[in-house]
């Protein structure tokens, strides 16, 4: 009996809960602007879709092409992105909603620190209010997109490939 083909689903569910995790903690912490600490879940994230194409190819004994570990590393991201989405919706509308105006006060600072007038820090916290969960939703497909074609190229790249070929003739 062959396993189930839905290794991508479990695996963008344990990858995504690991993210979200770390962001708690993060949180909790009050580490949410530390970049360095928020870099930890890019991290997750690639490792975890590298070792979805190593598990898939072990599935499958290495009877596998570079495309089918491509795209199984691909499913799995974007299954990531889609849940990481999710959260994002739910804890910055939901479960924080404190957390868009503490990250707007913190890009005040950096506003006031780089010189800038009040009037231009007046227009850039309009903005940035009025399309916040824009730039969050979008930032969140466009990183996790990028990041999990990476990961997926390097995943595809470094699992056992060793394909049977498909000959019609049965040479």
């Amino acid at each position: 009996m062959e396993k189930k083909q839905n290794a991508h689903l479990m695996g963008a569910l344990i990858i995504s809960l690991i993210i979200i995790v770390i962001e708690l903690v993060l949180y909790f912490t009050n580490q949410m602007q530390n970049k360095g600490l928020g870099l930890i879940s890019y991290l997750v994230f690639i490792i975890g879709i590298c070792m979805i194409c190593l598990q898939y190819s072990k599935e499958k004994d290495g009877n596998v092409t570079f495309g089918n570990l491509f795209a199984q590393g691909f499913k799995t991201s974007a299954l990531v992105a889609l849940i990481m989405i999710i959260w994002s919706v739910l804890m910055f509308k939901v479960l924080f909603p404190d957390l868009p105006d503490q990250l707007m006060q913190s890009q005040r600072a950096k506003m006031l620190s780089q010189g800038l007038s009040e009037e231009q820090m007046a227009k850039g916290a309009a903005i940035g209010k009025k399309f916040f969960m824009t730039f969050v939703i979008g930032g969140t497909i466009f990183m996790y997109a990028i990041l999990g074609a990476i990961a997926s190229l390097i995943g595809a790249a470094i699992a056992k490939k060793n394909p049977k070929a498909a000959n019609p003739f049965g040479e």
